[in-house]
């Protein structure tokens, strides 16, 4: 948009000359070694105008947030007029596609210019040349940018005109002044020709202006940024050279003063501000009544907003509901009131109409401004409940608003963490300032009480303490001191050495306190009548008294002593009787001892605990690989790890899915578990790569993100899904600024460890609850409190409440178990003051009632749990009393998760639990396979899932184990396994050698396959092994039978096999450690715990494949590729049948690996200690099974 402002315009719209000539004219600002100024010599003539031009061609390109109408209007306000297009605006479009070259300087900003456009007029006659000069300021001719216009003759004078009265478009400011000289050939050269006309633009880059000349000049001084460092010269071409040029006076001796220079762009400047107030004035007073006759509540200027720029926002409160309030305040925010928030008083204005306004700085981070006005109380403008609204054009969209809010949350969380770890430090630091000097006090205390302790000791010596002992021994010189040389009489005759052919002294000092520290041969004395000897000694250092006994031989050798009657012999060591002093410094040194060994010790079990803590985290970081990559046939992301910000490539394989043999496989991702704010992405047509059935796509993934989420479909639109069975597919999202949210799981269970344990089923309730728990969501347990609790294991055990149920008061108690809050529901009916968990005739009534009560105590405890998880037939009627009178009463938030850990107890209850319930699992993949056909499953088995059961690794840990004689890893596996070999040979008397030693800890059931455990131990005993039974039996006959088995062998290979047929838990520790192999030979087994404790312990088990033993133990000679296949290496050896061949062919292939190849042995033993059986995976598996089922 252009308006002229006439600036010293001459009567004459034109005058054509011969020749051209175009000015670049610059500011200038600094001091230069030269200048200089040449004129063209021909006459010129011009007419000088001035054209203020908005320049939008070099601002930024902006993105709209939001979709605006087509007249885009903010809210609040109605369409703004269009000014209409000049003939100096048609002008400059022609002149731009005659590529007429204009060089435009920019505001610091944003790029919009003030173009001064000037026709010169006589300029070269003398009395112009001055006039010209003051008006453009040192004027620069640049020969290298003449340009030919052929539209100077164009101009009409009625285009003329219309340029110089034109409106004065000024809803932009922030501009360039940009100085247009233009100079044609005379019309009556050569043939009349037109010679284009040419432009010389002055380049000005201003100071910031408009949107920030509010804020910026209060805080320096206005200059000019770009400077004119030298006056360039432009020597047209004289093609005809039919005028004698004409050089103006005084122009070199003008343009040599550099005071001048700066005085002329210092006026140039002021010229130039004052325009735009002049503009700015103007556009304010066309505004306000435009608006104020069209009955607009506001307006703002400029009418572009854009970011980190002030705004003035003017509101008329005659229009409003604020007409007869004496203050105006407006109030906002920006970007839909999401930032930034902000209160100003508006001011009364000098605009006609009651024109109210207030400045407003608009942050670079905004897109909208959001506002309302009021009067500082409860008198409001808020257009209609519609809020005010002004669109900022050029900076970030919504979309980028969000990722910049998430950011900052980013930094935020990262500086709260920051935070936190220094504060935590710094506790730590405390804590440890005042541990050290309880302590050193107590070091202290213990030094002060060993020297009273020695103090004591000497003056009792001191009582027995001799100088010599008439015919028996003395000592010369009878004076002496630590570290002298003295000679120690005996009498042979005296004792019972008398016929003794050597006479030897062993010998200590102040009660024998480091030992033996004088050894010596007495020789006969030839100073002496009768039958002494002698010998030569030194006194020790800081020896007090002197003790010691007289033998035939040195030690080790000697047969006879002469003890003293078992009192020795004390003698005092005159000179070295201790005074004050020397108790000071003896107190002094050993708590200085003391302090040195306690720092030892803390250092070893703080370097322990960190190894501890690192090889946790290593694991876990192994095993969520594993996980990861275990769909690698189906699916997986590169990079494995997705980070949040990142863009990650998706591969899917269809051949291994309900997808296999469609021409098109669609990608449908979302993120958060399908709740992400951006929705579900669009359907995204997944392209082959090469060399390999997997297709790919790639997917940025957002900074909010904590989880991806996929499905695929065989076309855009849908049709067939592979949604892996219901439960999705789904890949962790690492570094996401929101973290995903806590469920809240509450397990209602009859058995929990150590508490109330009687099978596997109590070691899954407190395990599973509390890998859970550690991977950021609540966890809570609800049990019976059974009268035969094991309260030790019980933290902070204390009543909670009572309620009323079933005609029965029942009282709750709370305490902490391993580290989960666990709920005690204490019926006063009595039903579980038995003295035992199972046994009783009405189990199933009182595990009923518990039942019952328990969703009881949910709902009227406000509980709103998203998952209740409950186990076997004990706890199976709350899948049905859920669903039948507490799914719509309060609790309709959760969902039921059932167990089955063993289908051989409560067919029925299971069945009806099945049923009812939302998702159902058992302990392993194939267990689920081997009951999928029983009635009691059947009918559920979409959604039936097989999930293994681990172990805890606190627990069951070789390197802390507190049973273990040598604390080891797989680092050291070698070594520490000997130990433990060596001290579990000892413990149950076998012999100590190097022999294959086979380890049987189990329940003594046919389960448990008793008849392959016999043979077993008859076959280990056969290969040159050793075997040890560690277990007992519930059926009377069966422990008799292994009764007389364990006295047979006693009997026969007392020193290679042992049976202790009871429960002995450190027992069963150091048999983990100490065994080379761990038999497993079970019928059938759910899920089994003990394979994977051996492997814990670098103990390579022997299993029959059934259930878990199937899915957890891989056979070195056959299973490479199921095992690569869960991305494990095989690790054990397995049998099929259920009789002795089968065991003698896993059993003699162990024992031979043994025997044969001790360095391989001792590598797979390493190899299955790394690989992690613990609760990791697990939990990972039943997290995804527990969204599954809120899904």
């Amino acid at each position: 948009m252009e308006v002229t402002l006439p600036l010293q315009r001459s009567p004459s719209c034109r005058t054509v000359f011969s020749e051209r000539t175009q000015f670049r004219i610059k500011p200038f600002l600094g001091f230069l070694p030269t200048q200089s100024f040449n004129w063209k010599r021909d006459h010129m003539a011009a007419t000088t105008t001035y054209r203020i031009t908005a320049n939008f061609s070099r601002r930024r390109p902006r993105r709209i947030s939001t979709p605006r109408s087509n007249d885009s209007t903010p809210r609040g306000f109605t369409p703004r007029t269009q000014v209409p297009t000049t003939s100096i605006q048609r002008r400059g479009q022609k002149n731009n596609e005659k590529k007429k070259v204009v060089a435009k300087a920019e505001a610091e900003s944003d790029g919009i210019g003030l173009e001064v456009a000037s026709t010169s007029e006589s300029l070269f006659d003398e009395d112009k040349t001055s006039q010209f000069e003051e008006t453009v300021r040192m004027p620069e001719v640049d020969e290298r940018i003449l340009v030919e216009s052929k539209d100077a003759e164009g101009i009409t004078e009625s285009e003329d005109k219309a340029f110089v009265s034109g409106d004065v478009d000024v809803s932009v400011y922030g501009r360039v002044i940009e100085e247009k000289q233009i100079y044609t050939k005379s019309s009556d050269d050569e043939g009349g020709e037109n010679i284009e006309k040419e432009e010389s633009v002055e380049e000005i880059d201003i100071f910031k202006v408009g949107n920030n000349a509010s804020r910026e000049t209060d805080s320096r001084n206005v200059t000019i940024s770009k400077t004119v460092d030298k006056v360039e010269s432009i020597n047209c071409v004289d093609d005809f050279h039919k005028r004698p040029s004409v050089k103006p006076e005084g122009v070199d001796e003008g343009y040599n003063s550099i005071s001048e220079d700066k005085k002329k762009a210092d006026n140039f400047l002021k010229l130039k501000l004052e325009t735009e107030e002049i503009l700015r004035k103007e556009a304010l007073d066309r505004l306000a009544s435009d608006n104020f006759r069209k009955g607009h509540k506001l307006f703002y200027y400029p009418e572009i907003v854009e970011p980190d720029r002030d705004i003035e926002i003017f509101f008329n409160r005659s229009f409003s509901t604020l007409k007869f309030e004496p203050d105006v305040i407006i109030m906002g925010a920006f970007n839909d009131w999401k930032w930034k928030s902000f209160a100003i008083n508006l001011s009364k204005t000098q605009l006609n109409g009651d024109w109210w306004s207030c400045k407003v700085y608009v942050p670079r981070e905004a897109y909208k401004i959001d506002f309302v006005f009021y009067n500082g109380n409860d008198v409001y403008e808020n257009n209609d409940e519609q809020d005010f609204c002004i669109t900022v054009e050029g900076g970030m969209d919504g979309f980028d608003f969000e990722n910049f809010l998430l950011e900052e949350k980013r930094k935020e969380q990262e500086e709260v963490m920051r935070r936190k770890a220094e504060r935590e430090r710094q506790v730590e630091e405390q804590r440890r300032i005042e541990a050290e000097i309880v302590e050193s006090e107590a070091d202290r205390a213990q030094a002060k009480e060993e020297v009273a302790k020695r103090r004591g000791m000497l003056q009792e010596l001191l009582k027995d303490a001799v100088t010599s002992f008439v015919n028996v021994w003395y000592i010369e010189p009878t004076e002496f001191g630590a570290n002298d040389r003295v000679r120690l009489y005996y009498n042979r005759s005296s004792g019972p050495l008398s016929h003794a052919k050597d006479i030897w002294i062993h010998g200590g000092h102040n009660h024998w306190k480091d030992g033996l520290s004088i050894v010596s041969k007495l020789i006969k004395s030839e100073s002496k009548d009768g039958d002494w000897c002698c010998a030569d000694v030194v006194v020790p250092d800081q020896a007090v008294v002197l003790d010691w006994v007289f033998a035939d031989g040195p030690p080790k050798q000697a047969v006879v002593y002469d003890n003293n009657l078992l009192q020795d012999f004390h003698a005092i060591v005159p000179k070295s009787i201790p005074g004050e002093l020397y108790w000071v410094e003896e107190e002094q040194q050993i708590y200085k001892s003391l302090q040195a060994e306690r720092r030892l010790r803390e250092e070893a079990l703080r370097a322990k605990a960190e190894k501890t803590v690192r090889l946790k985290e290593e694991t876990k970081e192994r095993t969520l690989k594993t996980f990861l990559l275990s769909q690698k046939h189906i699916i997986y992301t590169d990079p494995i790890d997705v980070h949040a910000g990142s863009t990650v490539t998706v591969f899917y394989n269809p051949a291994n899915t309900v997808l296999k043999g469609k021409s098109e496989i669609w990608l449908r991702c979302s993120f958060n578990r399908w709740t992400h704010r951006m929705g579900l992405l669009p359907p995204q047509k997944m392209i082959p790569i090469e060399n390999g059935s997997h297709l790919k796509a790639t997917v940025k993934v957002p900074l909010d993100a904590y989880m991806m989420d996929f499905v695929f479909s065989e076309r855009e639109d849908g049709g067939i899904f592979d949604n892996k069975n219901g439960m999705d597919y789904h890949v962790p999202v690492f570094g996401g600024v929101v973290k995903e949210p806590p469920m809240h799981i509450v397990h209602i269970a009859v058995e929990m460890a150590p508490i109330a344990k009687v099978g596997g089923l109590g070691d899954v309730v407190t395990s599973l609850s509390r890998a859970v728990q550690d991977m950021n969501h609540n966890v809570d347990i609800i049990l019976p409190k059974y009268d035969c609790l094991k309260h030790s294991n019980v933290k902070d055990l204390q009543f909670h409440k009572s309620y009323s149920w079933g005609g029965t008061e029942i009282k709750v108690w709370t305490g902490k178990v391993e580290g989960v809050s666990v709920y005690f529901l204490e019926p006063q009916n009595g039903l579980f003051w038995v003295g035992c968990i199972y046994g009783r005739a009405n189990d199933g009534e009182r595990f009923g009632f518990f039942c019952h009560a328990a969703l009881e105590f949910l709902l009227q405890s406000g509980f709103h749990p998203d998952i209740i998880h409950c186990h076997d037939w004990s706890s199976a009627p709350v899948a049905w009393l859920f669903k039948e009178h507490y799914m719509h009463y309060g609790l309709s938030k959760a969902r039921v998760v059932f167990t089955i850990h063993n289908l051989e107890f409560g067919a029925n209850l299971i069945r009806k639990a099945m049923e009812f319930s939302d998702k159902a699992t058992t302990v392993s993949p194939t267990y689920a396979q081997e009951v999928s056909g029983n009635s009691a499953v059947a009918p559920y088995l979409f959604k039936f899932h097989g999930i293994l059961n681990g172990i805890d690794p606190d627990i069951w840990d070789p390197y802390n184990d507190k049973f273990l004689p040598v604390p080891y890893t797989s680092e050291n596996v070698v070594e520490g396994k000997r130990a433990a070999k060596e001290a579990l040979q000892e413990k149950l008397g076998l012999e100590k050698s190097d022999l294959p030693l086979v380890g049987i800890i189990t329940r003594l059931t046919h389960q448990k396959g008793i008849h392959l455990i016999k043979h077993a131990i008859w076959r280990t005993l056969e290969r040159n092994g050793q075997v040890v039974l560690l277990g007992s039996a519930p059926d009377p006959r069966i422990q008799n039978d292994f009764v007389s088995l364990a006295n047979q062998l006693h009997s026969s290979h007392g020193h290679r096999a042992n049976l202790c047929l009871t429960y002995d838990e450190p027992l069963s520790h150091l048999i983990y450690a100490g065994a080379d192999f761990i038999l497993v030979p079970s019928i059938f087994e759910p899920c089994g715990l003990t394979q994977l404790t051996a492997m814990r312990y670098g103990s390579i088990p022997v299993v029959r494949k059934t259930g878990g033993l199937h899915d957890t133990v891989f056979d070195v000679d056959h299973d490479l590729e199921r095992a690569q296949a869960c991305g494990l290496e095989p690790n054990g050896f397995n049998f099929d049948g259920a009789d002795g061949a089968g065991v003698d062919y896993a059993l003699n292939r162990a024992i031979s690996a043994w025997y044969d190849g001790r360095e391989w042995f001792d590598s797979l033993c390493k190899r299955v200690m790394e690989q992690d059986w613990s609760w990791n995976r697990p939990a990972l598996d039943y997290l995804e099974l527990y969204h599954s089922a809120r899904k």
